[in-house]
């Protein structure tokens, strides 16, 4: 069976399985980016990094306009290089330098320049700043969904950027009607 190159699981959530106890991907609600023949790549969207974005700019020696934003989240976006800044954002009509189209209303910016716009309030207005992100080499994601470690489902910008991060992994699932709660830890077969 062929299997359409461009679509499988981009614009999806991954699930962590209560199972899954890996301390990269506990609990954890994955934006799949991309997804094709070579792999895919995501970049988790419920995990607070320990350093907030003032900590971004001060590297980045960049001076933010409105002091609030140095208080903002920043994400592990997943275990692959960690040091390196992801944007996860609504497009607008901006070109950023590294962006990839990840839905009709989603992005994925790589380049320092969206990081700037955000500090000076000319950024998008929906936005996840992560550090690394997560990556799955060809065919990986789908033997890990075969062995039940993953749901997935289709996502929505609401539970990336309007949701409690605490209730981000419930609120995924129960947009494919999956009640967490009810799923034994243990691994294998309901």
């Amino acid at each position: 069976m062929h299997m359409d190159v461009d679509s499988k699981l981009s614009n999806h959530f991954l699930i962590a399985m209560p199972a899954l106890a890996d301390p990269d991907f506990f609990h954890s609600v994955t934006y799949l980016c991309e997804h094709n023949e070579e792999g895919a790549m995501g970049i988790v969207v419920n995990r607070p990094h320990e350093f907030q974005l003032g900590e971004l700019f001060r590297q980045l020696e960049i001076t933010p306009e409105d002091p609030a934003l140095t208080k903002l989240t920043v994400y592990h976006g997943g275990p692959v290089q960690p040091e390196s800044g992801f944007v996860l954002h609504e497009l607008t009509d901006d070109q950023w330098e590294a962006t990839m189209s990840t839905s009709d209303g989603l992005g994925l910016t790589a380049s320092k320049d969206i990081i700037e716009a955000i500090a000076h309030g000319k950024g998008p207005k929906n936005y996840l700043i992560a550090l690394g992100y997560a990556g799955w080499g060809a065919g990986q994601l789908e033997e890990e969904i075969k062995q039940n470690t993953w749901l997935s489902g289709p996502a929505t910008d609401n539970v990336i950027f309007d949701t409690p991060i605490s209730q981000r992994w419930e609120a995924a699932a129960s947009l494919i009607g999956v009640d967490l709660s009810l799923i034994s830890n243990e691994a294998g077969h309901a």
